[in-house]
């Protein structure tokens, strides 16, 4: 990494943008945070969101002097125009094309495209973001072939040199917990097992050993399962 670059890791205050942004941390001098708030039904993810970066901040005095502003932004015209379980109160399942109701049209294309506009005007050289497609429900928009076409776009669009990082592309949800240990030890894994939302069903009842959440959604199903096989219990 050139000592100059600088990153916007796009925050939702889940596992894996959490992991993004203690990786984030290490690599780059300065890092901001972006938030967007989408009418999405486990909205409870934007309420850990400021405990979340307080905590990071104190995890080392490195952090909180590399960790600047967070950014919240309004994107609720995604619920408006979209009709997915992850922006509406139905059930989830599977549609005709394959892919499963949660996944919702363009989400990821906005959201870098915000990310870089907000990235251009506060100087910042490097988006971050938590997309991948080796643990994932097949969202077109967390392929890696996207983020790259993605990348292209947005730099001719804006006559930039921004780039796309995905420190997760190509880890499973085990790598992933892997990760956080390598970047924060054990604090970091605790705080990310109690600390962060992943329900796609904003369930926040019962603590886990993986952490909160109703324990059948996917992204449950997903964390659960590689929680288990990083600290090698029985799935």
């Amino acid at each position: 990494m050139l000592p100059t670059d600088t990153a916007l890791v796009l925050f939702s205050g889940g596992q894996d943008s959490t992991t993004c942004l203690a990786w984030a941390l290490k690599h780059y001098a300065r890092v901001e945070t972006i938030g967007f708030d989408y009418g999405q039904r486990h909205a409870v993810e934007l309420t850990v969101r400021p405990q979340l970066l307080q905590s990071l901040r104190g995890q080392s005095a490195d952090w909180n002097a590399r960790l600047g502003e967070d950014h919240m932004i309004d994107l609720s015209l995604i619920s408006a125009i979209s009709q997915t379980a992850m922006t509406h109160d139905i059930a989830i399942e599977t549609q005709a094309n394959g892919l499963p109701n949660t996944f919702v049209p363009g989400r990821n294309l906005l959201f870098m495209t915000v990310a870089a506009t907000v990235a251009y005007r506060r100087g910042l050289t490097v988006l971050v973001g938590g997309m991948c497609e080796t643990d994932f429900s097949g969202y077109p928009d967390c392929r890696d072939d996207t983020m790259k076409a993605l990348q292209v776009a947005l730099n001719l669009g804006m006559d930039t040199r921004i780039k796309l990082e995905t420190p997760l592309m190509w880890r499973d949800k085990k790598q992933t917990w892997e990760l956080a240990q390598e970047l924060g030890g054990q604090q970091l894994v605790d705080l990310i097992r109690s600390g962060t939302h992943t329900c796609y069903l904003g369930e926040r009842g019962a603590l886990h050993d993986w952490g909160y959440g109703c324990g059948t959604c996917p992204a449950c199903a997903l964390r659960a399962r590689g929680y288990h096989q990083f600290v090698g219990a029985e799935v």
